[in-house]
Formats: C-alpha cells, structure tokens, sequence
C-alpha cells in the first residue's frame, strides 16, 4: 500500500493441556508455551507494529503465590523486547531452580499454562503502555480477575459507557477497552454473586464456594449478557483468574479468527499461516471461529464453540484478502493473485496492448502478489495473440517470422525500490515533503525516453499523497511517456470503523474528489441537502437509518470519479501523462467469494453503528471537524 495507514491488531493464545512438567520432558523446556506464544506472535507482526503486551495465568497456584503475570512494551521492537527481558530472567536461575518444576510455578512469573498475547496498532489514543493490551482488571477472589485483548472496535461506544454508568459503575474514560473490560467484568461478578449466594444458602463454608465458582462459573452466559447490544467488528480474547478462558468473534464475521486443539494443546490466533508455522501442522486441522460464536476454555481443559450471538449476513472484511492478512495464506495468496489476474485485461486495452513500449511493474512490497496475477493474465494474453498469428501465418510460416513472434516478451521489471526511512531536521513542511518523496528510487536505464508506458501495480489508493508527493514524481524521472497506476482494489470511498484507521472522509482521495466535482459542476445545493439529512438520519433508530452518503456518490459515475483522482494525483510539473484503473467491485467479490466485507467500497456497513459512523464522518468533513467519527 503506498499511502501508510495503521490499520488491525494481532492476537494470539496458547492453552496447555498438559502439566508444565509433560513439556520439560518432550520439549526439554518447562517454558514451551511461552516460547511458542513468541513464535505465534512474531509471525503476526504484520498486524501490528506500535507495540505489544502477554498475559500469563497460572493453574491451581498456592495460597500467597502470584498466578497473573503481565508484561507490556512500546518500543520499535516490542515482542523482542518482552521476551528477552524474560528470557534474561530465566537465566539468572541455577540449573537447580530451572528444573524445578514446582519452584519454577511458584516463584517464575511465566511459567502458566493460559498464555495470551496482542500485537497492536494503535487507531485511537496514545501510545503509552498503558494503551497496550492485554488489560487487566483484578480482584482477590480469583474467579473476578480478567485478562483481556483483541482485535476490535466498537462503533456504540457512548451508548455502552452510559450503560456502565446505569449499572451503577464510574468509568475512568470512554474508550471500547475500558468499555468492555468493565462490561465483561461487571457480569463476571453478577455470575460470582449468583453462585456465592446459591451454595451459601446451602450452608457451605467460604472455601467450599469458592471451589464451586470455579468449577461452575457460566462463562456463555456472562458472554450472552456481556455481548447484547455491541455493534462493531471484533476478535476478542479473555482469561478469567482461575483457569477458564473465552475468544469470541463479531456476527458478521468482520475480523478473523482462528483455532486448532490437539492432546497437547489449544492455540487461537488472528492468522492461520501463523498457527501453522509455529505448530507445524496441516491447514486442515486449522478451524475458523465462525461468527457470533465463542471458544470456550474451561479451566479443565476442555473446549467447545457455542454461539453466543445470533449470526448475521457474513460480512468478513475484504480488505484483509487485499493487503492486511499475510500472503502466505494459501487462500490470501491465490485471491491475490486473482486480484491482478482479473485487472490484466483492462491493463492491456488501456495500452492498446503495446507489448513493446509497455513496462510491468509494482511499488514494493505489498502489491507484488496481485502483480504476479496480473503478469499471467498478461502473459495468457500474449499467448493467445501469438498462437493467432502463426495460425495466420498457415503452411507458409518461415523460420525467422515464427521466431519473431515466439520471441516477443511481456516486459516486467523491479522500477521501484524503497529505501530505509530517513530521519530529519528539517521543519518546513514544503522541504519535509520534498525529502519523505526520498524514501523511493528507480532503476535507471530501463525506459526508453518519450515512447515507454509504466504500468505500477499498488493494493490500493487511500488519500493518494504517496503517489501524487514521491511515486508517480519519481517515475518521471525516467522520462515515460505514459504512467498507468493500477489498484488492485476498488475506490476508497468511505469509512472503517472496526478496525482500520481510516474514519475521516476528508482524508479520502476519493472524497476529495466528489466534492471537486461537485464544485464543477454546481451541486453544492446537493451537498447541503445530504448534510442536513445526515444530521437527521443519525438520530433515527438503529432499524431506520439509511446510509445518504451514498446519494451523494451516485451523483456521478466511477468513471468520472476515477479521472478526476487522476487529476488530483498527477502531479502539475511532470512531463509524463498518468491514468489510473481501479478494481471493480464484481470482481473483487470474483476473487475473495468468502469475504465480502466491501463497505469501504460500497457504503454497506455490516451493522447500523458502521452506517452512523459514515454519516457522522461526512458531517465532521463538511463542518471542517477533524474529529475521529466513532
């Protein structure tokens, strides 16, 4: 993606099945958990990078013995950093005490058995560590501790604060943590309180209920009650002190979730590939946590996926296949590639299949897996057109003319390379500009001056500044006299909001776009018309509101909106023309069947908040409001 946005979270959990002593003896390490919580972990870098947290909570502990340990970090290498402080830990213990399995469980903060862990990518807030999950919410009755993380937002988040508020409870902030900590935490209690008073009306002793809340503890319906009235996209995963523990993922299936178990043990992780990398096993055994359902983890180790909410229309979000989930997905990969596939016959009539002054190429890295797509529908292409002209050439065809045609390539080269990120002093914001456009290069010598048309494959366009400060720039210096910029995903046209960061219309290169149309050609009635119905449909009931921003797109055609982001991105002193195509939605939900989460494209939100959010933005745009719209 050339425009940077932040964007997802990562999460992983490990349950062992088996005493810590099982794994000293097979793996050589009373640790293995915690080493495979790192491997599970590094493989989900690419869902965030701001920083990281793991929680660890140990089975039946003594009394006067810590059973929660929780480590976080906000540095440029944060799972490093975590694991090597405790790994330094470790071994500052003799031989005598690392052996030890019984002294390591009491006195070695991570050796538990419920292991969990969150890569984040901060959208809202600061990046402190105390904005790092997993978040803990503690209390000297095991059975009310909760360790909690995930990938989500919450569109409601003001409606759930009022809610903790009509509870009784005085949160300390409104954001979807505190929100849903508190939540899940306020009918935990609800669940201790119930069973303290049924077996304490039976006349048992203090310890004995205690025991039974552990055994008893009804963790589908504190999630039931918990879960009512949430609207957003969310892969959330919990631990409650005494050993149970829960993951649980949105009704539209918004983000991913994955699980496997065997004898030994139950990981759950936000990416497939990654669970198969650190476990070694087989993409079959792999299951998805299918939406409105939760895992549930009892403290005896067993497991069960129970639906907690009814499920709605599937909506899992597309731009995971696009960009965010990791190529080595065997599915991610193959929709990837047929994301380019599907775009290589518009390429080629847009260069009126000019193989010989045609360059293919790609802005690293992200895209290159839709560019090789592209690069076999061309190649299947060219194919085509050169078994058509030796037909034409019959019993006649002599040598040299055969191997004229069976020589013609497809041209595809690596144009773009980007370096490191550099670091200034510089403050002036034209000459900051001027030195971020560094951060790419080319490949000199390649081109033919005046006669070369580039075609650049990129995932997707956001606000376009990348291309319009530094790429499309860049490539002129090699003096083309066409650039082509392709993106494998249809037009951005509005807001995320259960996940992403991208929440303000006014960032939208697409955005900017209408309204320049709409200036040219003297809609601005139109635009205040959708304002003012804006306002009205964000007050109506959840049943009734309609997305009205989508009225103000349909006033022109994708066509018309495309060329002028065309305009908007080309920057005014280069000599080289620039045209852009962008995937068509069709064939978007052609290649990711399964995932057909598209509001970003289309405008149709998965839930009526995702709608409130899109009405919301525009206001906040017009108004001139930087405000985040959820």
């Amino acid at each position: 993606m050339s425009d940077s946005i932040k964007h997802e979270c990562g999460v992983a959990f490990i349950r062992l099945k088996k005493p810590l002593e099982f794994y000293q003896n097979k793996y050589g390490s009373a640790l293995y958990g915690l080493k495979k919580l790192q491997l599970l972990m590094a493989k989900q870098l690419n869902r965030g990078q701001d920083g990281a947290g793991i929680g660890v909570i140990k089975l039946n502990p003594k009394y006067g013995y810590r059973y929660i340990a929780r480590k976080r970090s906000i540095s440029k290498n944060a799972v490093a950093d975590i694991f090597n402080a405790i790994k330094l830990k470790y071994e500052l213990l003799d031989a005598t005490k690392t052996s030890d399995i019984e002294w390591l469980k009491d006195n070695f903060a991570y050796a538990g058995e419920l292991l969990l862990g969150h890569l984040r990518y901060g959208t809202h807030g600061g990046n402190s560590e105390e904005n790092i999950h997993p978040f803990l919410r503690q209390n000297n009755w095991m059975s009310r501790n909760l360790v909690l993380a995930g990938n989500y937002n919450m569109t409601n988040v003001e409606e759930l604060f009022q809610h903790l508020i009509e509870l009784g409870q005085h949160p300390k902030e409104i954001s979807d943590n505190v929100t849903m900590l508190e939540k899940i935490g306020h009918f935990i209690d609800e669940e201790n309180d119930f069973l303290f008073k049924k077996y304490h009306n039976l006349g048992l002793s203090h310890i004995e209920i205690s025991q039974k809340i552990k055994e008893e503890l009804d963790v589908v319906s504190i999630l039931k009650r918990s879960f009512k009235n949430i609207d957003g996209g969310y892969n959330m995963a919990g631990m409650i002190g005494h050993g149970d523990a829960f993951i649980i993922r949105d009704p539209a299936g918004i983000r991913p979730s994955f699980y496997c178990e065997d004898d030994e043990i139950i990981v759950a992780a936000s990416e497939r590939p990654a669970i198969q990398t650190t476990f070694n096993i087989k993409r079959i055994t792999i299951k998805e946590l299918q939406p409105g359902n939760a895992l549930i983890i009892k403290r005896n180790g067993t497991l069960s996926e129970v639906n907690i909410m009814p499920p709605i229309e599937k909506k899992s979000c597309s731009f995971e296949r696009i960009y965010f989930s990791r190529a080595s997905d065997a599915d991610v990969y193959s929709e990837r590639k047929e994301l380019g596939r599907l775009l290589s016959s518009e390429v080629l009539e847009k260069v009126n299949y000019d193989f010989e002054n045609t360059i293919f190429s790609y802005i690293p890295n992200s895209a290159s897996t839709a560019f090789y797509g592209m690069m076999e529908g061309v190649n299947k292409k060219l194919n085509e057109i050169k078994l058509n002209k030796i037909i034409e050439l019959g019993k006649n065809a002599n040598t040299d003319d055969l191997k004229k045609i069976i020589e013609q390539n497809v041209r595809s080269e690596n144009i773009l390379i980007k370096d490191a990120k550099m670091r200034t002093f510089i403050s002036q914001a034209k000459d900051r500009e001027e030195l971020v456009g560094e951060a790419y290069d080319v490949t000199y010598g390649l081109v033919k001056n005046g006669r070369d048309t580039i075609v650049i494959v990129d995932d997707s366009i956001v606000r376009g500044t990348t291309l319009k400060t530094s790429i499309i720039r860049i490539i002129d210096r090699l003096h083309p006299k066409h650039v082509l910029v392709v993106s494998s995903a249809p037009i951005i046209k509005y807001p995320d909001c259960y996940g992403i960061d991208m929440s303000r219309f006014n960032e939208f290169v697409a955005y900017k776009a209408l309204i320049s149309l709409i200036e040219k050609n003297n809609k601005k009635n139109v635009l205040k018309d959708i304002y003012n119905e804006c306002k009205r449909q964000i007050l109506l009931p959840n049943n009734e509101v309609r997305n009205v921003v989508k009225d103000l797109y349909n006033l022109f055609d994708d066509d018309t909106l495309t060329s002028e982001i065309k305009n908007i991105i080309t920057p005014p002193e280069i000599e080289a023309t620039v045209d852009v195509i962008f995937q068509k939605v069709e064939n978007l939900h052609r290649a990711c069947p399964n995932h057909k989460g598209d509001w970003y494209f289309t405008g149709d939100y998965p839930t009526p908040g995702g709608t409130k959010v899109a009405l919301r933005s525009l206001i906040y745009a017009i108004e001139g409001k930087n405000d985040r719209a959820y």
